[in-house]
């Protein structure tokens, strides 16, 4: 089993108790700290972290965050960086879990985060206490446990943490929200009871996305890179279901990570329902014929260029003509031109744009998903059962 140590109370609390839980029952654990390298000192902090899995006669690896971005928001780009470099460390040491020290402190603080952008049930809920990763489970054994109480347990052990100095920076939402909480207990509003309140919601989360599946399975179907939905059951469905179908369906065709915000989604469901056509997140909602397609955005995809045979927007392969001299691109509106019968496969011109095509030069050689195959053959990389297992999934 993999363990994440950063060297800060939580994730040391949580290496000692590993290692005291699996000591005599033969689980191997292998050690890794993430250098983000943003401050002095947090070199040595994974060193200290090295010293002290030695000690427990642990293996240790450091693993350093080197494409920084120069823009945008560095904490998000950090923690994504974090689970790459994790999961990447995993699959290399053919470890399927990591273990991760999110605490009851971590689920209070996310809540009261979260009520203060006004987010739905899913934001509200409590952080998963397992979820897949790039094929690797990452683990949160510690998610009923305070902080206070991991550090009462490291003086008792007499084991050393360090406090990140970032910790105490009001500039960062967290920590505004965690000096907060102290005025918040006297009230009632404890971490405990905040954490519980996350679990109680966690639950209300699974209900939805049970049956946000079933609805999925009745009125969905994917074709040719894009997700279908039938509008008139769409229309019947409540506010919520609604919502985190479309929410799902925009992440999977556009491949994000994290959803859309909710103003924006909300004008897509409205569309989706009303008809009309919308774009959103890398991806074009329009109704046609009673239809809600939800396509990849032509522009999000324009520039795409790979030999035939290599994945393609990392969803398609195109192969099975001669490739030399070859490329695939989208089709585009000039190559959707060039093809005279498109309309006799019930897809729309928009979705057909953003499907691959097999170009030589500027002359379009093959658009399989739009009946000109000519020997060609497109197969999406996914398959679309794991759009529908993703529903359930966290």
């Amino acid at each position: 089993m993999g363990v994440a140590v950063s060297g800060g109370g939580d994730s040391m609390a949580l290496l000692h108790l590993l290692h005291d839980c699996f000591a005599d029952v033969g689980v191997t654990l292998c050690v890794a700290t993430v250098d983000h390298g943003l401050r002095d000192g947090s070199h040595d902090e994974a060193m200290m972290v090295a010293a002290e899995a030695a000690k427990l006669g642990l293996s240790h690896d450091v693993l350093e965050w080197r494409d920084r971005p120069e823009g945008g928001n560095l904490q998000d780009e950090a923690r994504n960086a974090r689970y790459g470099l994790l999961t990447n460390w995993a699959r290399i040491n053919d470890l399927s879990v990591i273990a991760l020290g999110h605490t009851a402190d971590d689920q209070a603080e996310t809540l009261l985060m979260r009520l203060g952008r006004a987010s739905g049930v899913s934001g509200l809920s409590a952080m998963p206490r397992m979820r897949a990763m790039d094929g690797v489970s990452l683990m949160r054994p510690l998610l009923d446990v305070t902080r206070d109480q991991l550090r009462a347990y490291l003086r008792k052990k007499q084991v050393a943490w360090v406090d990140d100095p970032s910790n105490e920076d009001t500039r960062f939402e967290r920590i505004r929200i965690r000096q907060a909480m102290a005025s918040l207990a006297p009230i009632g509003l404890t971490v405990e009871r905040l954490a519980a309140v996350a679990q109680n919601l966690g639950a209300a989360r699974e209900a939805l996305d049970w049956y946000t599946f079933l609805a999925a399975r009745e009125m969905l179907e994917i074709r040719d890179g894009a997700i279908v939905i039938d509008q008139r059951e769409f229309r019947t469905l409540p506010d919520e279901i609604a919502h985190r179908l479309l929410v799902r369906a925009v992440q999977w065709v556009g491949g994000a990570v994290y959803p859309p915000r909710r103003d924006p989604m909300m004008q897509a469901q409205r569309t989706a329902r009303q008809g009309g056509s919308f774009t959103l997140a890398g991806c074009r909602i329009l109704t046609r014929v009673q239809k809600v397609w939800i396509c990849r955005e032509v522009k999000r995809v324009a520039d795409e260029v790979v030999e035939p045979g290599a994945t393609w927007d990392g969803r398609w392969r195109i192969y099975g003509g001669d490739i030399h001299g070859h490329q695939v691109r989208a089709l585009g509106s000039v190559g959707l031109a060039q093809v005279p019968d498109w309309r006799s496969t019930g897809l729309p011109g928009p979705v057909l744009e953003a499907t691959p095509a097999v170009w030589q030069n500027h002359h379009l050689v093959a658009a399989p998903s739009a009946g000109f195959a000519q020997g060609w053959i497109a197969e999406e990389v996914r398959n679309g059962e794991e759009f529908f297992a993703a529903l359930l999934s966290h």
